[in-house]
């Protein structure tokens, strides 16, 4: 019989190419948020799955890129660069038959790294002429001197069982870190937090997608109901306005959004309360984004 094998799996690539979707996948639970705008992700967050030959510990990444302006960027390429250390393999993910030069600048610190990796190619099931998808896979071979490509579609969850056979050979032999029933290594108030910047994101995208940054000022339980408070941080005072919407039916709407997600996620009734305040400049004061948790590379597991 085959030993139990245990080990952490890096997912790396350009913003938006479908990281957290991918983490998700895997794990078969959302642990990641998601939303059509790049650089959503802002922390490293850890998806476990355990069956009975193997532990995966999938670490979800901030995109890596090159154009660094901000110090809240500078904390999330770090963030991705860290999860380019201590892990079994790496999933160097592309997005379908694209290839830019991001991608060129993220398969230089892949190669660099010396760590095993495999290139995944995602969003397969956006391709309208498969025939595009032959020679692309042909051309990555060439480009990355590698061989170890697989092509699947994260949304669609086509492929990723034949993926995870191959990530499993390259887990070490070893006892599971977690137990079964963990499916994140973050805290409950981790989520709460990244569930409602999620659905502000999702709504506010076209006015402030990177401008907002949610904090969990109150997190307890009482008589089994959750009581959540939350700060949302803008940079500008005409931000407030917008993230409150008309009469605050846009903050109800977030609000209401983010709970019904908080209860599926938590099995528990979830009271929630917003407020709105302004934090001039958050994203440039490393300080303040690390008060907010922002670029952290550990875990806040309990």
């Amino acid at each position: 019989m085959d030993k139990f094998r245990c080990g952490y799996v890096a997912i790396v690539g350009r913003p938006n190419v479908g990281k957290s979707t991918l983490t998700n996948r895997i794990v078969g639970q959302k642990v990641s948020i998601t939303t059509h705008k790049p650089q959503t992700t802002r922390h490293r967050v850890h998806g476990i799955k355990t069956t009975e030959s193997s532990q995966m510990i999938v670490v979800d990444t901030p995109g890596l890129h090159d154009n660094v302006k901000k110090e809240l960027n500078r904390l999330m390429n770090r963030a991705a660069s860290s999860a380019l250390s201590d892990v079994d393999v790496i999933l160097f993910l592309v997005d379908g038959t694209e290839w830019k030069d991001e991608d060129q600048f993220v398969l230089s610190r892949v190669r660099n790294s010396g760590i095993p990796f495999i290139i995944v190619v995602n969003k397969t099931d956006k391709i309208k002429d498969k025939t595009e998808l032959l020679p692309h896979l042909q051309h990555l071979s060439e480009e990355a001197e590698h061989d170890r490509i697989i092509p699947v579609s994260a949304r669609q969850g086509d492929n990723i069982e034949e993926l995870e056979i191959l990530i499993e050979k390259y887990l070490p032999e070893g006892e599971p870190v977690y137990g079964e029933e963990h499916i994140t290594d973050r805290s409950m108030r981790f989520h709460a937090a990244e569930l409602i910047r999620e659905k502000l994101m999702r709504r506010l995208g076209q006015e402030l997608p990177y401008s907002v940054a949610v904090e969990i000022e109150n997190f307890s339980e009482e008589k089994g109901k959750m009581n959540i408070g939350a700060v949302i941080w803008v940079e500008r005072a005409g931000q407030k306005g917008i993230v409150i919407g008309k009469e605050g039916h846009l903050l109800k709407e977030i609000g209401t959004k983010a709970r019904i997600d908080m209860e599926a996620m938590f099995d528990s009734k979830v009271y929630l309360q917003l407020w709105v305040k302004v934090k001039e400049g958050w994203s440039e004061n490393e300080r303040l984004l690390r008060n907010l948790g922002l670029g952290d590379t550990g875990s806040d597991a309990i």
